[in-house]
C-alpha cells in the first residue's frame, strides 16, 4: 500500500504544475493530476514554489482550502472511478456528472460525499463506508 508523506504528496503536486508548464513528460498518473490542476487556476501560486508548499501549514484560517487535499481527492475519485471501487461509484459520478454537465462539480460534490465517509469512519472507529459514500453521490445524482 502506498502511504506517501505529506511532503511528498505536495512535491508530487508541484512537480507536475512544472512538468506541464515545461511541457515535459509524464507518467499516467500525472497526466490526470495536470488536468485536474488545470481546472484550478487558484491554486498554481501554491504549485509553483514546492519549498513554500511543503512549508506553509493550510490550516482553514486564512479561508482558504489545502489545494493539496483537495487535488488529491479528485485523483482518488478518478482512481476509484476507474476501478469502479466501491462499486457503483463510476456510474454514480457519472450521472452526477451528466446531471450538473461538468465533471469538475461532480467531482467536488463527491468529495463532500467522501470527506463525510472518512469523518464517520474515524469517528466511530470503522471502516469506511463505501455503499454508503456510493448512495449520497447517487443521492445527488438524482436531486435538483
Amino acid at each position: 500500500m502506498f502511504n506517501p508523506t505529506q511532503e511528498e504528496v505536495r512535491r508530487f503536486f508541484c512537480d507536475v504544475y512544472a512538468k506541464s508548464r515545461q511541457g515535459l513528460p509524464m507518467e499516467a498518473l500525472e497526466i490526470i493530476a495536470s488536468r485536474w490542476i488545470d481546472e484550478h487556476p487558484e491554486y498554481h501560486a501554491d504549485l509553483a514554489d514546492a519549498d513554500a508548499a511543503v512549508a506553509r501549514v493550510y490550516d482553514g484560517q486564512d479561508g482558504r482550502e489545502n489545494p493539496f487535499l483537495h487535488l488529491s481527492m479528485h485523483l482518488s475519485i478518478s482512481e476509484q472511478c476507474s476501478i469502479d471501487q466501491p462499486r457503483g461509484i463510476r456510474q454514480a459520478v457519472e450521472l452526477l456528472a451528466a446531471r450538473r454537465d461538468s465533471l469538475l462539480e461532480a467531482h467536488h460534490e463527491a468529495m463532500e460525499c467522501l470527506g463525510q465517509m472518512m469523518w464517520e469512519s474515524q469517528r466511530a472507529g470503522r471502516p469506511p463506508d463505501g455503499q454508503g459514500y456510493v448512495a449520497c453521490v447517487q443521492r445527488r445524482a438524482t436531486r435538483d
